[in-house]
């Protein structure tokens, strides 16, 4: 999923984005910067600000470890973490925001999942060591291992 915009384009690929900055309103407010790679998981917000009539709108991530500017518009211009866009290539934006924040969503979801998974196996691995150094019966071990998986 990709959208362009007046300073750049945003890429969305498997489990990161991608800035890439192409074009002469890229150079003149960027420089010749390489594409900018960002996992999803390191995103800690996503900024947009709609674009007006007279004015373009832009779209700004911030992440632990990243330097963005919080001056508004006029220093979004110079921010690596931001790509402007004008009315017409808004919606492209909006959609891609939604898209990234579903995957943020699917990526915290999986992570608590897994969290779980390691806290109930641990535990049923310490009892099996209670059990074996006959601090807990094998009835006693079985029951609180179906409690914790839920049998």
């Amino acid at each position: 999923m990709e959208a362009n915009g007046v300073n750049g384009q945003l890429e969305l690929t498997g489990n990161k984005i991608i800035i890439k900055r192409k074009g002469m309103m890229a150079k003149m407010s960027q420089g010749l910067k390489g594409d900018k790679e960002i996992l999803i998981k390191q995103i800690s917000s996503i900024q947009i600000k709609k674009a007006g009539a007279l004015t373009n709108g832009y779209i700004q991530f911030s992440f632990s470890g990243g330097k963005e500017n919080k001056g508004g518009l006029f220093d979004a211009t110079k921010d690596e973490n931001t790509i402007m866009f004008n009315k017409k290539q808004m919606p492209d934006f909006e959609k891609l925001k939604l898209a990234i924040e579903e995957k943020i969503d699917q990526l915290s979801n999986t992570s608590s999942i897994n969290v779980g998974q390691i806290d109930v196996a641990d535990q049923i691995k310490k009892l099996a060591e209670l059990r074996d150094s006959g601090i807990i019966t094998e009835d006693e071990f079985n029951g609180k291992k179906k409690q914790l998986l839920g049998i």
